[in-house]
């Protein structure tokens, strides 16, 4: 057994970057182009600093890309402004800095140090929406009406300041139940209806989405307690009434960006989910819960299964989620040409779907912005449709690069946190069969392993209880055996 005081889980995150094909170290241009950046936000023409814009976020969130703000117009219908940081202004394209966001593509988060896309002086200072600061935005606004659809839109470029850095936890538990709000919410009555307007339009737009056929998924999502610099446990990130609003209003972002630029005739990225190559495994996995689902994919029909499921059996709803996850498969960036039909995005039931509100932190994005800024400019597409081609294949590469990072390291700690625990039963869930194995989770703490006993005949998705027998930090080796 390793002793948990040598494994040096920083060494073994930037190690882990390295063998991925990431460079975790900033070049010397790129810090010559960081010492020469202007300090000042560019002057935009729109003055929306006095709206009470606000962020939710993590808690430990710097690099915050977006801020909300929604206004009651009619009966029924409000207006949603979503801002998003412009780096586009301190990051010109084919500059250094640009370069190297283009080459890794995205941020990296290992659970014990972040390796960013742009630099921190950047990504958590000048172009992050900090409480306070003023800030350059590229706006996205629409009007959702009582019934959850979105109608009229535009795009427009703003000075913006966030009046209200907020957090998951705190938030999300204070819109479940309406107590123990957080300071900043219990001293403005301003911020609460600012909250609730908002969370108000997010279920409508969620209802809007589950009614076309959107998944209902609740997968988990876990993070390291650290003390002292030592992962102590695995803690589990709980979805909240705060996550999903900022997830409903970046997608109904998303769409608007994606349908603006169609109807201008560029051509854009999209970030699609195709259709899922192992459905026979899914109709499968619904035929064992007794539900019978078509023989070709239909996400309406695995929507009302989730539904089901989730208030039939709600404790092991995340697991259930997970499998269908697994079986649908990563989503992907590709090209769309102005006038051609999208693949649409099959897991959150949407035709038209970019990402476009996380400049900071994903290449694509900051792409989505430059189009954006020409769009607005009624100036030429700034890029060609090569270029975008090469761009969706270096975004895919590298985001499912980071997924392996990021699993290589939640593995090393879990390794770390699971040292003590070798020779306990867990319940668990098959996540993966492959040529090179079969691959389990358990529940309590969710951590993930390879079955090297007793894996025969399993397959994603079945519930078995497994005996942790070996644990290896340096490697992030995690072994059970079927009990």
């Amino acid at each position: 057994m390793n002793d948990i005081h040598s494994v040096n889980l920083q060494a073994a995150a930037r190690q882990s970057m390295l063998e991925h094909g990431f460079h975790p170290d900033f070049p010397k241009d790129v810090q010559r182009e960081i010492g020469s950046l202007q300090s000042h936000p560019p002057v935009s023409s729109r003055d929306l600093r006095s709206l009470l814009w606000s962020s939710i976020d993590n808690d430990t969130s710097r690099d915050l890309d977006q801020i909300e703000y929604a206004q009651k117009l009619t009966e029924g219908t409000v207006r949603v402004q979503i801002a998003i940081a412009d780096v586009d202004a301190y990051v010109p394209a084919g500059s250094a800095i640009d370069r190297y966001a283009a080459e890794q593509a995205v941020t990296v988060y290992t659970g014990v140090h972040n390796f960013s896309m742009l630099p921190e002086e950047l990504s958590t200072g000048a172009t992050s929406l900090l409480e306070g600061q003023e800030r350059a935005a590229v706006v996205c606004e629409f009007a959702v009406d009582a019934n959850g659809c979105v109608n009229a839109n535009d795009i427009y470029q703003a000075s913006v300041v966030n009046r209200a850095q907020l957090a998951y936890p705190s938030v999300g538990a204070w819109l479940a139940s309406e107590k123990n709000a957080p300071a900043k919410i219990t001293d403005s009555h301003e911020l609460q209806d600012q909250l609730l307007l908002q969370n108000q339009v997010a279920q409508s737009l969620r209802k809007e989405r589950y009614r076309r056929g959107a998944l209902n998924l609740e997968t988990v999502e876990t993070h390291p307690l650290v003390v002292n610099g030592q992962p102590v446990d695995i803690e589990r990130q709980q979805r909240s009434p705060a996550s999903d609003l900022i997830e409903d209003f970046m997608i109904a972002a998303n769409e608007v960006v994606a349908k603006s630029l169609e109807s201008a005739g560029f051509s854009s990225i999209r970030r699609v989910v195709r259709t899922p190559k192992r459905w026979d495994r899914i109709v499968e996995i619904a035929a064992q819960l007794g539900t019978k689902l078509p023989m070709t994919p239909d996400s309406k029909a695995l929507q009302e299964f989730l539904c089901n499921r989730r208030a039939v059996d709600p404790d092991h709803f995340p697991d259930l989620s997970l499998s269908i996850v697994k079986l649908l498969g990563a989503g992907e960036y590709v090209l769309e040409r102005a006038g051609e039909t999208s693949e649409g995005h099959f897991g959150l039931a949407v035709q038209d779907y970019t990402h476009s509100t996380a400049p900071n932190r994903r290449y694509a994005d900051l792409v989505t912005q430059r189009l954006i800024k020409a769009m607005l400019a009624k100036q030429k597409q700034s890029y060609s449709d090569d270029d975008l081609v090469a761009i969706a294949k270096q975004c895919t590469k590298q985001e499912d690069a980071a997924r392996k990072v990021e699993r290589d390291m939640r593995k090393r700690i879990a390794a770390v946190v699971m040292q003590s625990r070798i020779g306990q039963t867990f319940a668990a869930i098959v996540t993966g069969v492959n040529e090179h194995g079969s691959f389990v989770r358990t529940i309590q703490p969710a951590v993930e392993g390879m079955l090297v006993h007793g894996q025969k005949g399993v397959d994603v998705g079945d519930k078995i209880n497994v005996t942790l027998v070996r644990t290896d930090p340096e490697r992030g080796y995690i072994d059970f055996a079927r009990s």
